[in-house]
């Protein structure tokens, strides 16, 4: 199994730097990333300069954490162009400090900026902004990517986010929008993705050696393609006693591995009102996954050698509901607990699913509807409750 992460993994990885295809954000003006872009020319750029046409840098700038900001973009569709240089804070850690500050503009690409309280962020109160983060490096700071604005929408391709205190993150109750990425690696960040009345699309990306993947709150969070391993936690999806839901969580074709986790321990159990998960590989993890939703869709996947497979309640809190939904093909194989439970008195229908040598039950589900053809062997605790099983 470990040549199996390392080869998906090195795929990823490969993919990030040799490129993808071009892509476009949900509700974005279309734009080519590598695009031709006419640049002023003569233009020298000072840290605190604000830049109103398209510029492209030709130096390294060392902007002190004192100053507003590192630069400011404000103009129309216009495109920054780090030209393959770092922007980089000086001085002491200052949370307040900015890297690149985006009023107007459509575009950063090609460099790094790295050491501030905000990477890149929008202005306060600027909105609607379409935004393409392209081939960047942001690394060291308090948030790599900080939404301000109503609504800000980011386009994030081919890029790396790493040692940040969080990857993408927004202003507390106070933005809103939608995180695009593509192709991108997150590692090494306290968390890498922060949902809060921000809508997330995870394709063809890498998490590894975070603190966290996401945090699921007021939002709606889809991941495909990618791969999250060897992280502290996989995501936390808190039962606020408040307003704020996760409206969605969705995985599709992805490898989960290797995670100490699937939650924190301040909030173990994942409470979101809808619960998705297509042919994705969950192996070798340090927790079961553990879920109180209002309805799920968990199709075509492998559970193997994690420290428990699959569990399944109702979600507390409003709106009150029993779990109901589709439980289907999935394999649950050599998982140190059960390999499917479902809580009283959830009701998913399960059916066709295999489960084989797990260290509890098999498919253990009292309450479910069998919806046939499910098969478990060689499990210690028994093989099957609730439903009918066949050993072939």
């Amino acid at each position: 199994m470990t040549q199996t992460r390392g080869f998906t993994v090195a795929l990823a990885v490969t993919t990030l730097f040799t490129g993808a295809p071009d892509v476009q954000a949900r509700g974005t003006t279309p734009s080519d990333a590598d695009g031709e872009v006419t640049f002023a020319a003569g233009l020298t750029v000072h840290c605190g300069d604000t830049l109103t046409t398209h510029t492209r840098l030709t130096h390294d700038l060392h902007c002190p954490s004192s100053a507003p900001f590192a630069l400011q973009l404000d103009g129309d569709g216009i495109v920054l162009d780090l030209g393959g240089h770092t922007i980089r804070r000086t001085g002491p850690e200052n949370r307040n400090s900015q890297g690149i500050v985006i009023a107007r503009g459509r575009m950063v690409r090609n460099g790094t900026v790295r050491g501030f309280g905000s990477g890149i962020t929008t202005a306060i109160g600027a909105g609607p902004l379409n935004v393409r983060l392209h081939e960047l490096a942001l690394l060291d700071n308090g948030a790599g990517v900080f939404n301000r604005a109503s609504p800000g929408n980011f386009l994030i391709t081919n890029s790396r986010l790493n040692g940040n205190g969080s990857g993408l993150s927004s202003e507390f109750d106070a933005s809103n929008g939608n995180f695009d990425v593509r192709s991108s690696l997150f590692t090494h960040n306290g968390s890498a993705m922060l949902g809060d009345f921000h809508s997330i699309d995870v394709l063809d990306s890498t998490f590894t050696s975070n603190g966290l993947v996401f945090l699921c709150w007021e939002s709606t969070i889809r991941i495909r393609s990618s791969t999250i391993a060897w992280n502290d936690a996989v995501g936390r999806i808190p039962n606020d006693p408040g307003f704020r839901v996760c409206r969605q969580m969705r995985f599709e074709n992805t490898l989960i591995a290797n995670n100490a986790a699937f939650a924190p321990a301040i909030d173990p159990v994942w409470n979101p009102l809808n619960l998705s998960m297509l042919d994705t590989l969950v192996v070798r993890n340090g927790t079961g996954l553990e879920a109180a939703a209002e309805k799920v869709y968990i199709d075509s996947n492998t559970f193997y050698d994690n420290a428990s497979g699959l569990t399944l309640s109702d979600r507390a809190g409003f709106p009150i509901t029993s779990l109901t939904g589709i439980v289907r093909g999935n394999q649950f194989l050599a998982n140190d607990g059960d390999g499917l439970r479902v809580q009283p008195p959830s009701t998913p229908t399960v059916l066709n699913n295999l489960a084989l040598g797990n260290a509890g039950f098999g498919l253990y589900a009292p309450t479910a509807f069998d919806g046939g053809g499910n098969v478990a062997r060689g499990n210690t605790a028994g093989d099957c409750v609730g439903i009918v099983c066949a050993m072939y």
